[in-house]
Order: structure tokens, then C-alpha cells, then sequence
């Protein structure tokens, strides 16, 4: 049995939605980041960096394993599965390069551009002009990406899709002055986006939990 740890962001439901994809059992474990749950000593010993999400896999080869940071928890799920990540080197490392893309990239730019929006204490306009423009790049980069290729690791549906698409999807709500128009004004982003979107494991996996 795999047990998920994971609260409502973009990081975590990115586990959620893999998950809800490969169609196996799991427990889901909320870990509410609003009253600090994710400092308590029982959390702590999954994921010693205090952040969700986190699994601990009791099926996994050679005992119990648990795992954090979202990028390596795809890597593995679609390795111990069989799914969403190639094994051709060329189209698996693609792949890789993207979620590694999103994660030292997309996400902490989008994530710093909310937090200068909606969570500083008082406004601070340069700090959302510096995020907003380098999200702005960083929708560039993708936009230029999907006019090249139906999915952002190459032809099939991967983990790059998954890590990528919670991303925007919370952030054009969550921040929606900000993300929305950029949205708009690319296309094959915009494709991409409704196209995810109509997966019923994406849906299920953005509700959780």
C-alpha cells in the first residue's frame, strides 16, 4: 500500500494526480500546512525538510521506503510502475529535463510571484514586476516548447505534463490578474491546459484532499 502525505498545492497534487493515473490503492494522509502539520514529529520522519508532498511505499522492493520532494516521488512512481516516463534514453530524459525544468524553475518563480502578490505585508510592486516577469519567460520557454510537441516531454503524456499542470492550473486562479492574461495571450498553452484538464485523473487528483 502506498500512503500519501499531501496537502492542496500545486506540488502536492501533482502525487495525487500520478496516483489517480496509474489507478493503484493508496491512503491519503492531509497534512494541513496552514496549522503547521507539516512540522509535527510524525511528518518529520518522512520528510525531514518539512514539506509536502511525501509517500511511504510498504510494497517497495527491499521493505518500506518512504520518499520526498515531489520530482523524485514521480520518478519513482512511474519507474515502479511502468508508466509515464519513457525508458528509451533520448525520450526518458526529455522527459526528465522538463520536470526538472518546472521544479528548479516554473514552480519557484510562480510560487514567489504569488507570495509578492497576495501574502507580502504590504505591496511591494517590484517584487511582483521581478517574478512576474521571469513566469512571463518561463511561459515563453513553454509556449515555444507545445508548438513543437502535443505534450511537454515529447509525443506521449508523462510525468512533465503532470508536474507542470498544477502549476497553472491553481496559480491562473490563485493569481489570476497575473497568470490568466498570459495564459491567454499563448495558445498552445492554452491547448495544452483544456487538454490535461479534460483527463478524469487529473480532475480527480485536483481535488484532493
Amino acid at each position: 500500500m502506498i500512503h500519501l502525505h499531501t496537502w492542496g498545492t500545486p506540488n502536492g497534487r501533482k502525487i495525487s494526480i500520478m496516483l489517480e493515473e496509474l489507478g493503484v490503492p493508496y491512503v491519503l494522509h492531509p497534512v494541513d500546512i496552514s496549522k503547521n502539520a507539516q512540522f509535527a514529529p510524525e511528518f518529520l520522519a518522512i520528510a525531514p525538510n518539512n514539506k509536502i508532498p511525501a509517500i511511504v511505499d510498504e510494497g517497495a522492493d527491499g521493505g518500506p521506503l518512504s520518499l520526498f520532494e515531489s520530482g523524485a516521488i514521480l520518478i519513482y512512481l512511474a519507474e515502479r510502475f511502468g508508466r509515464f516516463l519513457p525508458t528509451i534514453p533520448h525520450e526518458r530524459y526529455t522527459v526528465i529535463q522538463w520536470l526538472m525544468w518546472q521544479m528548479g524553475g516554473l514552480g519557484p518563480m510562480m510560487g514567489q510571484l504569488g507570495w509578492w502578490a497576495l501574502s507580502a505585508p504590504e505591496p511591494t510592486p517590484l517584487g511582483v514586476e521581478r517574478y512576474l516577469k521571469e513566469t512571463e519567460r518561463l511561459f515563453n520557454v513553454l509556449e515555444k516548447r507545445l508548438s513543437e510537441s502535443p505534450h511537454v516531454g515529447g509525443d506521449a503524456y508523462s510525468i512533465a505534463d503532470m508536474a507542470i499542470y498544477p502549476w497553472l492550473a491553481q496559480y491562473r486562479v490563485r493569481v489570476k490578474d497575473h497568470i490568466e492574461p498570459l495564459i491567454q495571450a499563448r495558445p498552445f498553452i492554452k491547448s495544452w491546459l483544456e487538454e490535461v484538464g479534460r483527463r478524469e485523473a487529473v480532475q480527480r487528483g485536483m481535488l484532493l484532499p
